[in-house]
């Protein structure tokens, strides 16, 4: 029988260790950028449920804890975000994890800003720190939380766009988004990712568009 590729409580029981992985690039330089927003939310939840990280072993920012009543290790790439599988797979193989034991988290240019997605598997999407971690854990059957980041309003090019600061205007809508999205990932470990899909990949109001 081939193992099973959806997480639940029934695939992943309680004993078993969860990897939470959010990308960005290490540095003073990078620390606001859009592409640094999976980097928020291990930042939140490290803060939130007391896990103390270090840089030691794996070249990442990481630690241990529990969360949701699991065993969870935390995960800030330092590799930069072309190879983050280089961090990713390490601790990966460490643990022992099956795929359906990660939880990859990151920016993502066709989500509206503010919005948050969480998906079962996939491809890359064109986005190189996931398309490193493919790679480096032998494919794409581990889930993501895909925080929404928007297309430039102003002609920037996309590679510059990525690696800049939001726009002054938006500051308040990232807040509530990693905020949402440390939420959303505490509810796949408690819940289980199916429940958390269909609690959170509602249809959510774009940052941009007033109530109505």
């Amino acid at each position: 029988m081939s193992p099973p590729t959806a997480m639940s409580h029934e695939t992943l029981p309680q004993t078993t260790t969860f990897l939470i992985a959010g990308l960005g690039n290490p540095g003073p330089r990078y620390a606001q950028t859009r592409h640094n927003v999976g980097f928020c939310v291990i930042d939140q939840l490290a803060e939130r449920f007391s896990i103390p990280m270090q840089d030691r072993k794996f070249p990442a920012h990481w630690g241990e804890g529990r969360i949701g009543g699991r065993k969870v290790v935390l995960v800030k790439p330092m590799t930069f975000m072309n190879r983050s599988g280089d961090a990713v797979g390490a601790l990966f193989r460490y643990y022992r994890l099956r795929p359906q034991a990660l939880l990859v988290v990151h920016d993502d240019l066709d989500l509206p800003l503010g919005r948050i997605r969480i998906a079962r598997r996939g491809g890359a999407g064109g986005h190189r720190g996931v398309a490193s971690i493919i790679q480096a854990v032998g494919g794409g059957d581990f889930a993501r939380l895909k925080l929404g980041i928007g297309r430039p309003l102003y002609g920037e090019p996309v590679e510059a766009y990525v690696l800049d600061g939001f726009y002054s205007d938006q500051l308040p809508a990232v807040k509530e988004m990693v905020d949402r999205a440390a939420i959303a990932a505490l509810a796949v470990l408690e819940e289980g990712l199916e429940a958390a899909m269909n609690r959170f990949n509602r249809r959510q109001k774009p940052a941009d568009q007033p109530e109505g």
